[in-house]
């Protein structure tokens, strides 16, 4: 949904009906796109890993650096879960 057309949507709700139908609707549209799930799943994971690599570089890094080698290493992981299954089950893709 766009923001223009959720702000027309919230402004013309009139009853607790319509409201509850639309957050059903709002529910089921993000129970179809998984992509952000994913996102703020690796974000809360890289929660728990910025700070370890943060301890193991002995300060050398920055926290900034430190979140970005964690995101960089969860990527990489992903991408290789991602091309082991590609190259083992290629039928589903």
């Amino acid at each position: 949904m766009k923001l223009n057309s959720l702000k027309l949507l919230l402004s013309s709700l009139q009853t607790p009906t319509q409201a509850l139908e639309e957050v059903a609707e709002v529910w089921s549209e993000w129970r179809r796109q998984k992509l952000p799930l994913y996102l703020f799943l690796a974000l809360c994971f890289n929660l728990i890993v910025a700070p370890v690599v943060y301890a193991a570089s002995s300060h050398e890094f920055s926290r900034s650096q430190a979140w970005a080698l964690g995101l960089l290493g969860l990527g990489t992981l992903a991408l290789s879960v991602y091309l082991f299954f590609v190259m083992f089950v290629p039928e589903k893709f």
